[in-house]
């Protein structure tokens, strides 16, 4: 059809325009009628236009342009029948609706049910940026077509660079569009064929084949290749069921359900199994495994939301897995890793860890809220998969936990302030100490403002935990018996700053503040050995912290007259003086037989944030060891990019393995005797870089490290490159872990999804 591709949409424009059509009286040559109706006013020119009263039909002929709110028509003649409701549009039809365009030799529409048929059609549908053409195009709903002889693409030109083509075509704007009889070609050559393919048009649900993933593991999975099939059941259902095949591995099944069953209940259940046929011999840490069998690995995850009212909700985040083994082995692609996501911005993807081999443990929860304008009630059950012990069933679990919180709020109209925690919980775990733990805790404070330049919060507070053992241990210890903490302290901060006008072209003012910030706490020392191992100890603690901050923010001008505040510097520094420490007596420690030197003062802890533009920010977060004139820890990010699109990630972590000072504010649980003034840490030295490079404006190089100099050890290395194109792209990359060599390509079609790839 060698005709322009604007005569499509004129098509559909007409279509709404004829709704219009009826409001139109008045008859004229050359031009006719101008009216007013509720959807706005509509303009008709034609070089004649004509009505016949018998048959109630209205003739516009020659060159009919007809202008509406919204759109545009254009033909060589329009005819209408005011009764029917049917409306005929002939030669060069060319609608342009919104955005959208739809171009035909004929179209036949009615204007009550919007629903009609275009001949020898094209369709540009801007919102996923679709074009579709074929010799029949019928618009079977307000959002919903079905095309005969079809072919689709997102790619712009009268040769695009790929297309689906294929006998019959059901799109939904909006949504998603199925293919019968189809094939995807690259120019004019077929490079892949299916009976049925579902290609995501945007977001409705239709029943159909996704597109597959492959992928090649050099030594843990062999050729990886996975095709979903997705099912919508019903309007608030639907599942996809995962087949994917290892050969190295076997075949392994899953499927994931999704529910809606209204605003107020909805959730995700996944599995998975396989007989999983791999030989292997290793020993990682604590963990070892000899399987010279076929083992059944297999994992689950629900999540589900009730909420009752605004105030009262259900949620629900169960996660199992068969063995400490699983996010290891599939940690180059598996269902958590691509449902991953930081925030809760969409309801159906949720998985809030990380599901590859630095995955270390796996909670399960259960949890019941209830809120009111001054309390908090919360019950919860947690049970925590370790995944660095051999067994779990010396892991503490909880359940369930209740928890009721009080807000701060004033006591009876006076300067005092009440807020406080109220905790029951049940720990259980088949080898240990287990029981009844009883937690409550009132805090008073008063804030007090000294002047306009000094607040003052003193407080006050007392903790009192209870505990019933039900093991079967004999420790020595009281299973039944209580502990009473008082705590005391006071917060002083105070702010001075100061305004510089600069008046710039993209700069207003700049405003630095400085705040310095001293906080006491003071907490008695009380006997703790009866304390069971599965409470906290609460060691004695007479600090004074003190914290200088300094901020610069900019008042930036905006397009239109507006402003908008940025924080480009923020840097604090704190320390923690402790009195006890260093008023303290002479300590051996046993272990180097050595005396323990007194160290009152804490590492010096540093934050700095640096964000002067959008492509650039750096952040650090180090520890200074006063004694040993050395940086304990040591954490930096910085990020880099351009206008072009390059990007530069480096990340840097190291952590000294000394000793280093914390006077015991973070010291687990337990009962071992403990140096509340000292504490070890894990050495670790790691690097991380992430690369993007434009070499060209379809060229992208990309480059990642994860190195660990401790060790001396490559975590990750990746290397490779993205091609890109107005529709399509493919990216080729090879990465090599401690474990594992994988190549990968992934061709990305826009508008349809990703071909292969991790």
């Amino acid at each position: 059809m060698k005709k322009p591709f604007i005569y499509m949409m004129r098509r559909l424009c007409f279509i709404t325009g004829l709704i219009f059509l009826l409001c139109i009286i008045p008859v004229y040559d050359l031009i006719a009628a101008e009216t007013d109706i509720s959807k706005g006013p509509v303009t008709i020119e034609a070089d004649s236009l004509s009505y016949d009263q018998d048959d109630d039909t209205y003739h516009a002929k020659g060159n009919v342009l007809i202008v509406y709110s919204g759109g545009v028509l254009m033909a060589e003649s329009v005819t209408l029948n005011k009764t029917s409701n049917e409306a005929t549009a002939e030669g060069f039809v060319l609608i342009i609706s919104d955005s959208d365009i739809l171009e035909g030799d004929k179209v036949e529409f009615n204007i009550e049910s919007k629903t009609g048929v275009a001949y020898e059609g094209k369709m540009f549908l801007e919102r996923n940026h679709f074009y579709i053409s074929g010799s029949r195009i019928e618009k079977k709903g307000e959002a919903t077509y079905y095309v005969k002889d079809a072919t689709a693409t997102t790619c712009d030109g009268d040769s695009p660079d790929w297309r689906l083509m294929g006998k019959e075509l059901d799109v939904t704007i909006d949504g998603y569009g199925t293919l019968k009889h189809g094939e995807l070609l690259a120019k004019n050559l077929p490079v892949f064929y299916t009976p049925y393919l579902l290609f995501p048009a945007k977001t409705t649900r239709q029943s159909g084949f996704l597109f597959p993933y492959l992928n090649y593991s050099q030594n843990k999975l062999g050729w990886d290749a996975e095709l979903p099939f997705y099912w919508a059941i019903s309007e608030s259902t639907d599942a996809t069921f995962y087949q994917r095949y290892m050969d190295k591995r076997g075949f392994k099944e899953g499927v994931e359900f999704r529910y809606f069953i209204g605003n107020n209940t909805f959730g995700t259940f996944y599995g998975d199994f396989m007989n999983d046929s791999w030989r292997i011999n290793e020993t990682i840490g604590n963990l070892n495994r000899d399987w010279q069998s076929d083992h059944n690995r297999w994992s689950y995850f629900l999540n589900h939301e009730t909420n009752f009212d605004p105030s009262f909700y259900l949620r629900t985040d169960i996660r199992k897995v068969s063995d400490a083994w699983y996010f290891r082995d599939f940690s180059s692609h598996n269902y958590y890793l691509d449902n991953y996501s930081t925030t809760e911005a969409q309801r159906f993807k949720k998985v809030p860890f990380f599901g590859d081999e630095s995955l270390g443990s796996l909670d399960s929860t259960a949890r019941l809220v209830k809120n009111w304008q001054l309390y908090n009630l919360t019950a919860l059950a947690r049970y925590t998969d370790d995944f660095a012990s051999a067994s779990n069933d010396a892991t503490l679990q909880k359940y369930p936990e209740i928890t009721l919180k009080g807000i701060k709020r004033p006591i009876f109209g006076t300067p005092l302030n009440l807020e406080f925690d109220a905790t029951y919980d049940y720990f259980y775990r088949n080898e240990g100490q287990k029981g009844h733990l009883y937690d409550i805790q009132p805090v008073l404070t008063m804030p007090l403002r000294m002047g306009n330049y000094l607040q003052l919060t003193p407080q006050i507070g007392v903790k009192d935990t209870l505990w019933d053992r039900v093991d079967s241990l004999d420790t020595g210890q009281n299973k039944h018996d209580n502990r009473i903490i008082y705590t005391t302290g006071a917060t002083a901060t105070t702010e001075i700053h100061r305004i510089f006008n600069i008046n710039s072209q993209e700069i207003d003012k700049i405003r630095h503040g400085i705040k310095p910030e001293l906080t006491y706490t003071y907490i008695p020392n009380v006997n703790q050995e009866n304390l069971p191992d599965f409470a906290t100890i609460i060691p004695e603690q007479n600090t004074l912290t003190f914290a200088l901050i300094n901020t610069i923010m900019a008042k930036t001008k905006e397009k239109g007259g507006g402003s908008s505040y940025l924080e480009f510097l923020r840097l604090k520094v704190s320390q923690t003086y402790d009195f006890n420490e260093a008023k303290r007596g002479d300590k051996f420690d046993p272990t180097t037989g050595t005396i323990i030197d007194k160290r009152p003062f804490s590492d010096v802890d540093i934050e700095l944030d640096v964000r002067p533009f959008k492509y650039l920010s750096f952040l650090a977060r180090n520890k200074y060891n006063v004694y040993s004139n050395s940086w304990d820890q040591t954490n930096y990010d910085l990020n880099i990019s351009d206008w072009r699109g390059d990007t530069a990630t480096v990340g840097y972590r190291h952590t000294s393995s000394q000793f280093s000072t914390n006077n015991g504010i973070n010291a687990s649980a337990s009962n071992i005797p403990f140096y509340p003034y000292l504490y070890t840490v894990a050495p670790l030295e790691e690097i991380d870089l992430s690369l993007k490079a434009v070499i060209t404006k379809s060229v992208d190089l990309i480059y990642v490290l994860r190195r660990d100099e401790f060790n001396k050890q490559t975590l990750e290395n990746t290397v490779g490159f993205n091609y890109h194109k107005q529709c399509w792209s493919i990216e080729v990359k090879y990465t090599e872990t401690e474990d594992d060599k994988r190549f990968t390509i992934a061709l990305y079609l826009y508008g349809l999804g990703k071909f292969g790839g991790q």
